[in-house]
């Protein structure tokens, strides 16, 4: 199993992942997250002029964001900086989507997405919405067509693992979800959390900077899903948090510093229990227990483990983290 990184898209991601490189990661991910970020495209420019080995690419894209053709000439202007680094992965556009009041994609659109975005890197003609459009690019403003670039769909449930079978070379998953992953010879997952150090408490300042918004996640998920987030710790008390907020812009308090830190119903509920939560949200424990769950993901299927980290120190992060997957 690989071992690959995840960053928040900040101003600051270039770095993280030139130190992730030098610890020996394989992979660095971006989050299209244009709603609290720098367009991700830029930034993986920057990251590529500042590493020489370690893969790239935005995880994931999110098709409602943009044209076909700019995802097709932002990935083919990535490859052009890092011939043989690059990959893309496509999902409906959860917290994209959902942070900026719309809904995430159907997957019938994700799917034309895809077969647009494939079609055009491949240096075809290909129809999008009633025009037909072709990559033009003349030497120097893009690698030659055909580009090769692998495509991992985030995909849940019958029709999107359907998508990711059709026109992904691999799946993209999060949280553990680990259904369809043996279905794939490319299975991505993605963790958060943190390394416990010896005797440290879930509820340790420490531990809510580095895990307190993956945490969040599993709240800002179930509550989307239309699912009583009441029945997780301090649920009540984010639900309360957020039920105060004007309903035109309820999203907003949602999502905001998302992956990155906790909002004010986040930390209503942290401080009210939520930390309780930590181990079953998120991918922390003690370097025991990590390992002995990076093993179950291993006879799962995963064949990339992606670990995002928060919090002030993140390269302290990165290499606890791998620390503890590199001895599995």
């Amino acid at each position: 199993m690989k071992i690959s990184s995840a960053f928040a898209s900040s101003l600051e991601a270039p770095a993280h992942i030139a130190a992730a490189e030098r610890l020996g990661y394989a992979r660095a991910w971006l989050y299209d997250t244009p709603h609290q970020s720098p367009d991700v495209w830029m930034l993986l420019a920057l990251a590529a002029q500042r590493t020489e080995r370690i893969g790239l690419g935005p995880g994931v894209l999110v098709p409602s964001l943009r044209h076909p053709m700019v995802n097709a000439a932002g990935a083919a202007g990535l490859a052009a900086l890092a011939p043989g680094r690059v990959a893309v992965a496509f999902g409906s556009g959860f917290t994209s989507a959902r942070a900026m009041g719309t809904k995430p994609s159907t997957w019938a659109f994700l799917r034309e997405y895809i077969a647009a975005f494939r079609g055009l890197l491949a240096g075809e003609t290909v129809e999008w919405q009633g025009a037909r459009i072709r990559m033009m690019h003349p030497s120097g403003h893009a690698p030659h067509r055909p580009i090769r670039i692998p495509i991992a769909v985030s995909a849940t449930g019958p029709k999107g693992l359907g998508v990711a079978r059709e026109l992904g070379d691999g799946l993209f998953s999060v949280n553990e979800e680990t259904a369809g992953a043996r279905d794939f010879p490319w299975a991505a997952l993605t963790v958060h959390g943190t390394v416990l150090a010896e005797g440290e408490a879930l509820d340790s300042p420490h531990v809510m900077a580095a895990a307190g918004p993956g945490n969040a996640l599993a709240y800002h998920f179930l509550h989307e899903a239309g699912a009583d987030v009441r029945e997780l710790p301090g649920g009540e008390q984010w639900l309360a948090v957020i039920e105060r907020t004007d309903p035109q812009q309820r999203h907003l308090a949602i999502h905001e510093q998302h992956l990155v830190g906790l909002n004010e119903a986040d930390r209503a509920a942290w401080d009210a229990g939520s930390w309780e939560s930590v181990p079953r949200t998120t991918f922390t424990g003690t370097p025991e227990q990590l390992r002995t769950r990076l093993a179950e993901l291993v006879k799962a299927g995963v064949t990339e483990l992606i670990y995002q980290p928060t919090g002030p120190d993140i390269p302290a992060e990165l290499k606890a983290f791998l620390k503890v997957a590199a001895t599995v």
